[in-house]
């Protein structure tokens, strides 16, 4: 899964972990190279949580913002999570973001 394969590893083994992504897919929220903190879901998400997840079974994961109909976007597309194994796609919470 690129980037991501041993942070989503740790994340499935309940360990926080913490990087920097690059980019502006979620710029505004968080921008290219700030270090985010991410912790595994112990719960339901909330509108505008966001989540480290895997979309339409791209193999690249990346930060999604979702919402109350199960959906998530990056700013620039809009994707819903209708079935079981499409929610299995999210690995993590963004719980904190730091310069």
């Amino acid at each position: 899964m690129g980037w991501a394969t041993d942070y989503i590893a740790k994340l499935k083994n309940g360990e926080t972990v913490s990087f920097r992504p690059r980019g502006s897919s979620m710029k505004g929220k968080i921008e290219s190279g700030q270090l985010c903190t991410v912790s595994p879901v112990l719960g339901d998400l909330k509108v505008g949580d966001i989540v480290l997840c895997k979309v339409d079974g791209n193999p690249v994961p990346s930060f999604h913002q979702g919402n109350q109909r199960q959906q998530v976007s990056n700013r620039q597309q809009l994707r819903s999570y209708q079935r079981m194994e499409e929610l299995k796609a999210i690995f993590g919470k963004l719980i904190k973001v730091e310069p």
